[in-house]
């Protein structure tokens, strides 16, 4: 823990610290013993080499900014696992087990990330571990099953996961449609954990599948907090489930996990990397990051979630302290129903007292020193679900913040408002 010092202090120190392209870590914070991942490293700075700038991260775990941050503990299995050759096969296989009893599931992979997930696990489903449909997947469906049945409103931006599968979406609304749309060529029904909108239930959804004889799978990859959803949704009765191992849980950003039944895990495992010749061969994942993905899974569990989530209503009250002394500004802390269910503070403004759009805020926001990101809802984007924004609206994801960033970003915010009130 870092001696007591002064906020001048503290701010000079903190701005020394990420023009060289870290962050300084301010004692007082709840996840500073257990979560700070900023330490003195020893090598080369490849960010500097390469000419890459470091940002604060006050979006959120969104994969185009390199997802979450992995904790000490994640980093040191990380190190300790990069010095060993294993037998991949038989580490996938232990960490699977593994897994499964801390998530109280059958059984569970560890897989290149949630899309990789998606993939494997409609794979899976197709193939059921048969030899020729593994080799023969997507180009000749012959005898395969291939229909995946989906409420109209959960297709998205993944749905190529699935379809590298050859397989083709069979839409529904209603209950009575979803009933209706089994036919001899379904192979699955897949729900969109976070969707908006929808009028069947997870409950129903797993009901009527499985009294067609259908395994159901549910896309929960940022679902994370709570991390109770780590086994709510397989001991709801989904037969699949994935996350991403790069968000919430904190693990490295090419990890995800797939949980579920273990004759599909197994299914999906056959499938997959290090096999040749299949539709996951190029779904590598390296035994650093396997185990990354475990050591981060035992650190979230070893977690008090009240207190974390006590942190980061703290840090967007913090923000939202500072930022409010600006003329017309008003801020509220929004915790989305599901996915990313974390404090966010949404600022909004008078646009005709502050003369920029939430867009241009975020653009001089990351063009400065330190440069910091954003939620990309800001200015009325839709990247986050159950965020309300307008064109004159600022989102901050407070839950990446490292110690005494909130800080930061609250200054800059409160700057680059008041020069254009002052405009």
């Amino acid at each position: 823990m870092s001696k007591v010092m002064t906020r001048r202090k503290f701010m000079g120190k903190t701005g020394q610290a990420l023009a060289m392209g870290g962050t300084a870590v301010c004692g007082g914070s709840a996840l500073t013993a257990r979560g700070a991942t900023h330490r003195p490293a020893k090598g080369v700075n490849y960010y500097e080499k390469l000419g890459i700038r470091p940002f604060i991260n006050a979006a959120g775990t969104y994969t185009v900014l390199s997802a979450s941050t992995m904790p000490e503990e994640v980093q040191d299995a990380i190190s300790i696992a990069s010095k060993y050759p294993v037998q991949l096969e038989e580490l996938l296989r232990a960490s699977g087990e593994y897994l499964a009893k801390r998530l109280q599931c059958e059984a569970a992979l560890v897989t290149a990330g949630a899309a990789s997930a998606l993939t494997l696990g409609t794979a899976a489903c197709v193939s059921r571990g048969n030899a020729d449909a593994i080799l023969n997947i997507p180009l000749d469906m012959t005898g395969l099953k291939n229909e995946v049945i989906v409420q109209k409103t959960h297709r998205y931006d993944y749905d190529h996961a699935l379809r590298n599968c050859a397989t083709r979406f069979v839409e529904v609304e209603t209950l009575a449609d979803y009933d209706a749309a089994f036919t001899e060529r379904t192979v699955m029904a897949h729900f969109f954990n976070a969707a908006e909108g929808g009028q069947i239930s997870r409950e129903d959804w797993v009901r009527v599948a499985h009294q067609h004889g259908v395994p159901c799978f549910n896309d929960a990859s940022a679902d994370v907090p709570p991390v109770a959803n780590l086994w709510n949704y397989t001991k709801m009765g989904f037969d699949l489930v994935t996350f991403s191992g790069g968000k919430g849980i904190r693990g490295p950003q090419c990890t995800g996990l797939l949980l579920g039944r273990k004759d599909l895990i197994e299914a999906a495992m056959k499938n997959n990397s290090p096999y040749s010749n299949t539709i996951g061969r190029g779904m590598k994942v390296a035994k650093e990051e396997i185990v990354g993905l475990v050591a981060a899974v035992d650190w979230l569990l070893a977690q008090d979630e009240d207190a974390m989530q006590k942190e980061f209503q703290q840090r967007a009250e913090r923000i939202a302290e500072r930022v409010k002394s600006v003329p017309t500004v008003e801020t509220r802390i929004t915790v989305p129903p599901v996915a990313n269910h974390v404090p966010h503070l949404q600022i909004t403004y008078d646009p005709n007292r502050i003369k920029l759009t939430g867009k241009e805020v975020m653009a001089k926001m990351r063009e400065g020193t330190p440069r910091i990101e954003l939620n990309p809802a800001t200015g009325g984007g839709s990247a986050s679900k159950g965020l309300e924004s307008e064109v004159s609206t600022i989102v901050v994801g407070v839950w990446m913040l490292q110690p005494g960033e909130d800080l930061v970003v609250a200054r800059r915010l409160r700057e680059v408002l008041l020069e254009a009130a002052r405009a």
